[in-house]
């Protein structure tokens, strides 16, 4: 059994520990516990709800020490042509490459696709990635599509009702021109609160339109601003509280 030790300000309870080190989301980290894959002072913790000091206890995942690293929050912006993975087995240019090795440990929260630009957050603190991804809270994802020719003029409320999918209705929460249907490159703003894998191409080619680029400029309450394709910024203090409100994880 773990030695409690007296209750102070630096006792948290391990799965939110696990969470916060960067091992996995606080859901993942259950499962690890309740697997018999975590030990403190030597000994196998299978309860949840447990509570260690990080301070004085020493915790492992499968042999490996844990500690608590500084919380980081990115903002990157994604240049189009650019897998969301650490390695790719084709060889091509991933999001890490535009990371410093020393933050190579922060996960990509969500992923834009091989040919889509824009905000990627990247973070250590799965808890509250978890919960910006989970489609309960319903975080807001806003996009800018450039389509190929022309488009009906009732696009915006074509993609507000609804369209159907392979695995299910698609629904625009938000959608207006930017540049009209009659433009040569005509522009949509395209806002929605899931992430399902290519939807919104997958939504623009049930409506026989062709995307020509595809870029996401905010995720929640943080904006891409003026960015520039594969630079990245901290997040401020801010931003970084604005998100821990909108997910409960003050």
């Amino acid at each position: 059994m773990v030695k409690r030790s007296k209750p102070n300000r630096h006792n948290v309870r391990l799965q939110k520990f696990l969470s916060r080190a960067g091992v996995a989301s606080r859901r993942k980290s259950e499962e690890l516990i309740q697997a018999g894959r975590v030990r403190v002072d030597g000994l196998v913790i299978t309860r949840l709800g447990t509570t260690i000091d990080p301070q004085v206890q020493k915790v492992k995942v499968d042999g490996r020490s844990v500690k608590l690293r500084e919380v980081n929050w990115i903002a990157l912006h994604k240049p189009a042509r650019v897998a969301c993975t650490r390695k790719d087995p084709e060889g091509r240019s991933t999001v890490y490459d535009f990371v410093p090795r020393r933050l190579h440990h922060l996960f990509h929260v969500g992923r834009l696709d091989f040919m889509s630009e824009g905000l990627l957050l990247l973070s250590n603190e799965g808890d509250v990635a978890h919960r910006l991804l989970h489609p309960s809270r319903e975080v807001k994802r806003r996009y800018v599509i450039s389509l190929v020719g022309p488009a009906p003029a009732n696009l915006p409320q074509r993609l507000i009702s609804g369209v159907q999918l392979s695995d299910g209705e698609a629904v625009a929460r938000e959608a207006d021109w930017i540049a009209g249907p009659d433009h040569k490159t005509p522009e949509i703003g395209l806002t929605l609160t899931e992430g399902r894998n290519r939807e919104i191409r997958r939504m623009f080619l049930a409506l026989d339109l062709k995307v020509r680029t595809l870029r996401r400029i905010a995720f929640g309450p943080i904006d891409l601003g003026n960015l520039a394709p594969g630079a990245m910024r901290m997040l401020s203090g801010d931003e970084r509280a604005a998100l821990h409100r909108i997910t409960g994880t003050i």
